[in-house]
């Protein structure tokens, strides 16, 4: 394939949730056919710049994602399987952007706040904010607010993304951003929130600098806020 090739068939792959050559693909039948893995793997060896791999080929195929997702025509778990994919390969082209002297566009700490088990969605803005150029440290779930300070205090993180799923869980977000505040953390640090009971009118009660619907608000926030901006969504 040429390099406009292999391009088109990684944002197509990811599309398709298809991690690898076994993966059959939320809406054809591709089995066999190379998956993400293998077709990122043969554009790096035929030397295609491992930034159009990233922006080009991952980034604009989660974009296609969130369209199908904004429109409904995919569900949380066909997210989670194009947001697998491009995970698997992550770890791939860090050693090659790392040569690049690609450089992180900031550190962002990601955790579900204490007595809440859910992860599906933070590890889907784990995935995606790693696509965008973004270093993550993702502490868990079930995380408590000490934990989380120690993490700011050890990691230094440009960013700190809190989720929650339970409206009996959101307090432990405004005790995190309280002991940050005590601590005087809070200075420099941008702190996004996100899960199904949170909302713009809550952040702004508990102090966070933004709230985000879903995954791909999250990291159009972050990059607004990279470049100097603010975004919320």
């Amino acid at each position: 394939m040429s390099e406009k090739e292999l391009i088109q068939a990684i944002r197509y792959n990811v599309l398709q949730g298809r991690r690898n050559k076994d993966d059959e693909g939320l809406e054809d039948d591709l089995i066999g056919q190379p998956g993400v893995e293998e077709l990122v793997k043969e554009a790096l060896d035929k030397n295609v710049p491992v930034q159009d791999i990233l922006l080009h080929g991952l980034t604009d195929g989660m974009k296609q994602v969130g369209e199908k997702f904004e429109k409904k025509e995919y569900f949380i778990p066909d997210m989670l399987s194009a947001a697998e994919a491009v995970g698997a390969v992550m770890d791939i082209l860090e050693p090659y952007l790392l040569k690049e002297g690609s450089s992180s566009k900031g550190k962002f700490v990601l955790a579900t706040v204490e007595k809440d088990q859910h992860d599906i969605g933070k590890n889907i803005v784990g995935i995606m904010l790693k696509g965008a150029g973004f270093q993550v440290i993702d502490l868990g779930i079930n995380v408590p607010a000490a934990d989380i300070v120690r993490a700011v205090e050890e990691e230094k993180p440009n960013f700190l993304g809190l989720s929650a799923l339970l409206d009996t869980t959101m307090r432990y977000m405004q005790d995190t951003i309280n002991i940050l505040e005590e601590k005087g953390l809070r200075s420099g640090l941008k702190i996004i929130i996100g899960g199904a009971p949170t909302s713009p009118e809550f952040a702004s009660q508990i102090g966070a600098d933004a709230h985000c619907k879903d995954a791909f608000a999250a990291v159009a926030t972050a990059n607004a806020m990279a470049n100097g901006g603010v975004a919320n969504g």
